[in-house]
């Protein structure tokens, strides 16, 4: 069976029209049968709708547009329609396309062509990766890398410009952290910096929402926050192509990870049109819900000539995303209380609470919905009483959906205010698994009754839509299923979990990532359960998710994923 179903989802990927000739022969003549020629029936050992009419079923019929015209039992469907073209996977699992709630697409392209520094368990590793990185790359471009992370390594501390000057001592590098708020420059490209006109780095000057970390009035090499400008505007412009890349593998390694969907956050006025090209070309294998980069030219677009849907339906920008704090790895996320491990700082708010505020309601009287970057207990205490301040006022959408983006650290009486103002918690469970060994460090035991609090959102009825933030964790969304079920990393450590309270069900996970992503991004109507009338995007699994232990979440397999009825990627 498994073979068969290999082959027949390798035959559509190439385009051709697999027919079953027992669906011909056993139900040309059944009484009442309707036969539309370009239908397609796939049948499956199990399918999961998310449909509370038909939770689970064993077929799925869709015209040749893409939309679903009946889900049911596959002997009946197939009788129904006996021209169809048939689909047989066999043994395999097919849930609704899995959709990521918050990612970046563009980040994770450039981080597919810069150095790879994930993981990375110390600088002299770091370095290696560089030296085979810089072998490759074009001379005298910048060496650009992705993912370092000091908490992975031994002294747990910010690297300097001399570490990378040992090896570099001439050529630019610019290394940004995992959770892409902070940076890390060698001399060179701190001389770049300063050449382009940046203000004199050496001192106590600070830039707002930003930090040149310094010793002795100097600084080391890492910038946090806004303070990232002042190299980055130094940095060759990208090209194009480049851009255009990035974009194209960045879809690739989506669809091959099962996402039929993406809530890309932050995307400026000049990607959206990348994104657009890319549509009008027939180039986008997913659906991209692109959220405004903050009150800028993108915003101002929507507010001028209203929210965007591309016509052929996969890429719209009806929302607008928006920065409060910084990250809890960088010490960046605005606490209430000093950080438990460095006392006197209660990190950054990157963005002014005034001119925040501004945004919000310029935002909400364009009719657009608002979606914003909070992980401090601080940052969301703000994000919350400017929203509810803004949803008082007149022009309120009843069903607005605004949205918290994180809300990873949250006093324990402010969350049931999410409730309350009808907002979506949008979440990231592999934040808490990547965040968990130093997490305690940075909060203090009190400030975890709020941290990465899933359940207790969910219980309250607020809205969970869970996703990735890749590329600061890994694009895999069975990587996510198995963060929200277990609170264990891959080698299954802590045992028991970590806040074991917290976890959801393998359902509920599933849900996260289906039906109130879609919600979360207004598109219910369309995506999120496998359902008539809805388009039909799906993947197909080897596993059932609802059925297998919960440790195996992490190792299922996408055999196949489908948007608008078509395959867009098919596992060899």
């Amino acid at each position: 069976m498994r073979a068969r179903a290999f082959l027949a989802l390798s035959l559509l990927a190439a385009a051709c029209i697999v027919l079953d000739a027992h669906a011909a022969t056993d139900t040309a003549a059944t009484p009442g049968a309707t036969a539309p020629e370009a239908a397609t029936v796939l049948t499956a050992r199990r399918i999961h709708t998310e449909d509370p009419a038909q939770p689970q079923v064993t077929a799925i019929a869709w015209d040749a547009q893409g939309r679903i015209l009946a889900t049911g039992e596959a002997r009946r469907l197939r009788a129904r329609y006996p021209a169809a073209r048939h689909v047989d996977a066999g043994d395999a699992t097919v849930v609704p396309g899995l959709i990521d709630a918050h990612a970046h697409l563009m980040e994770l392209g450039y981080a597919l062509l810069r150095a790879d520094l994930s993981g990375a368990a110390g600088k002299d590793e770091v370095l290696q990766r560089l030296r085979a990185f810089a072998a490759s790359a074009p001379e005298g471009a910048w060496i650009e890398g992705w993912g370092w992370d000091q908490n992975r390594w031994p002294e747990q501390a910010f690297p300097t410009a001399a570490d990378l000057d040992a090896v570099f001592p001439d050529r630019p590098v610019w290394l940004l952290r995992i959770d892409g708020h902070a940076g890390w420059a060698n001399s060179a490209a701190l001389r770049a910096a300063a050449a382009e006109g940046a203000r004199a780095l050496e001192g106590d000057w600070q830039p707002d929402g930003g930090r040149i970390v310094r010793e002795g009035g100097r600084p080391t090499g890492v910038f946090v926050d806004a303070a990232m400008r002042l190299v980055e505007r130094a940095m060759p412009a990208r090209s194009e192509a480049y851009r255009a890349e990035a974009l194209s593998r960045a879809l690739a390694a989506a669809v091959a990870n099962g996402l039929t969907g993406v809530h890309d956050m932050g995307v400026s006025r000049e990607d959206l049109a990348l994104m657009r090209r890319f549509a009008d070309e027939g180039r986008l294998p997913l659906r991209i819900d692109a959220y405004a980069d903050g009150d800028r030219e993108a915003l101002a677009d929507l507010c001028e000539h209203g929210l965007y849907r591309h016509p052929a339906g996969r890429l719209e920008m009806r929302g607008v995303k928006l920065f409060m704090d910084g990250a809890l790895g960088s010490r960046g996320a605005a606490l209430l209380a000093d950080y438990s491990d460095e006392p006197g700082n209660r990190g950054l708010l990157v963005t002014d609470p005034a001119a925040f505020g501004a945004a919000v309601v310029k935002a909400r009287d364009c009719g657009v919905q608002v979606a914003t970057h909070a992980i401090g207990d601080r940052g969301n205490r703000i994000v919350l009483d400017t929203y509810e301040h803004a949803l008082a006022g007149q022009g309120a959408p009843p069903d607005h959906r605004w949205r918290v983006e994180h809300a990873q650290v949250v006093a324990p009486e402010d969350i049931p205010r999410f409730a309350r103002l009808r907002l979506v918690a949008s979440m990231q469970p592999t934040h808490a698994t990547s965040d968990m060994p130093w997490a305690e460090a940075r909060l203090g035991h009190d400030r975890l009754a709020g941290a990465y609090a899933w359940r207790r959102f969910l219980d309250l009825g607020v809205t969970l839509a869970l996703g990735s933030d890749f590329p600061v964790e890994q694009v895999d969304p069975r990587l996510g299923l198995h963060a929200a079920v277990t609170r264990q990393d891959r080698a299954g450590q802590p045992p028991g979990g970590w806040l074991p309270g917290q976890r959801l069900t393998a359902a509920e996970a599933l849900r996260g990532f289906t039906v109130d992503a879609a919600r979360a991004g207004h598109d219910e109507a369309r995506v999120g359960r496998l359902a008539p009338g809805l388009r039909a995007d799906l993947v197909v699994l080897d596993r059932d998710p609802l059925a297998v232990p919960a440790a195996e979440l992490d190792d299922l397999k996408v055999r196949a994923t489908w948007v608008d009825g078509q395959p867009v990627h098919t596992a060899d």
